[in-house]
């Protein structure tokens, strides 16, 4: 039985960046052919929000070569994760 040669690849990656107060840590992983990515953001030991994305074969095959992609996590942006305020009802 012919299988394509990423069916048995394996792969995690994981970077952190911290930057003005806000945690991202950046993941990849890659199990028997199938993969995603996915992006958190902490505040103050928060989670603020989570992204998750299957990865295309395109992308497999990149990872698979040990390649790096720009932009990849381009398409994972948290956007909703302004603090919120509030206001003192005068009575």
């Amino acid at each position: 039985m012919n299988r394509p040669s990423h069916s048995c690849f394996c792969y995690q990656g994981t970077e952190i960046l911290q930057k003005n107060g806000i945690k991202t840590i950046r993941k990849v992983s890659v199990k028997n052919g199938k993969g995603h990515k996915s992006v958190t953001k902490y505040r103050k030991g928060k989670r603020l929000g989570t992204i998750k994305k299957t990865l295309h074969g395109g992308h497999l095959r990149l990872i698979e070569e040990r390649k790096f992609i720009p932009g990849l996590f381009e398409d994972c942006c948290i956007v909703n994760y302004k603090r919120k305020s509030r206001k003192k009802i005068m009575s």
